[in-house]
């Protein structure tokens, strides 16, 4: 059996990912051994990260603490923009080149994301590192790698956790829980897996977007992804 090419992937990595073993904030060592993953798995293939926030702020627990939800969004969202400048420099570090393109103007620190440019970047052979989630409040960057993925015609999303796959249960919490090799985006939404949020799963669901979730916190899992193998659980339409 022919094992699948993917020349374009989005890979969706948590803010928590950037944290090591810390309590919040950036952690260098994490985030060279993260690009260090990336560049293994990027060679002749086209990749795009989107960075979520939550190491430093999230916009949901700050508004259950009182802030405007809104404003805590935004927070939020200025998060992931640090997250995607640390990324860029890891990666760089490493020979690649990347592009960090915000959904939000802040012209001095980045470009804002215009998709038919990042689509260039990718082109090109670049590293494209999309921040800002969609530069909308109340939307995950779940979504947000969801939407962009499918913006760019990726032929593949990928979600990081650090467990290897979806399970029934929480692995963490329950021993018993059992690992999904393969799954439906309606079965995901039905028994509320909650493996992404509701909204990330319909918009992969209604436009045939594949999704795999992997634990990222074993060295080569991305690269054997990329090379067709089949790692953690895959999540389509059939």
């Amino acid at each position: 059996m022919t094992r699948p090419r993917f020349n374009r992937i989005l890979l969706k990595l948590s803010g928590e990912a950037l944290m090591g073993q810390g309590q919040f904030g950036i952690d260098p060592e994490t985030v060279k051994g993260l690009a260090s993953e990336i560049a293994a798995a990027k060679k002749d293939r086209e990749l795009c990260v989107v960075v979520g926030g939550g190491n430093i702020f999230r916009g949901i627990a700050g508004a259950a603490k009182g802030f405007d939800r809104t404003n805590a969004d935004y927070m939020g969202m200025l998060a992931t923009v640090m997250n995607s400048l640390a990324m860029q420099d890891a990666v760089e570090a490493l020979g690649l080149h990347a592009r960090v393109m915000s959904a939000i103007r802040i012209n001095e620190v980045c470009e804002e994301y215009i998709r038919r440019r990042a689509v260039r970047h990718l082109e090109k052979g670049r590293v494209c590192i999309l921040a800002a989630g969609t530069g909308n409040p109340f939307f995950t960057t779940d979504t947000a790698a969801s939407l962009r993925a499918i913006e760019i015609n990726a032929d593949l999303l990928l979600k990081a956790t650090k467990v290897n796959g979806i399970y029934s249960d929480d692995p963490m919490k329950n021993p018993q829980a059992t690992r999904y090799a393969r799954l439906t985006f309606d079965k995901v939404l039905m028994d509320r897996l909650n493996v992404m949020d509701a909204t990330a799963i319909v918009m992969c669901r209604d436009n045939n977007l594949p999704l795999r979730v992997f634990d990222l916190t074993k060295p080569g899992e991305l690269l054997r992804i990329v090379r067709g193998e089949d790692v953690g659980t895959l999540v389509t339409n059939s």
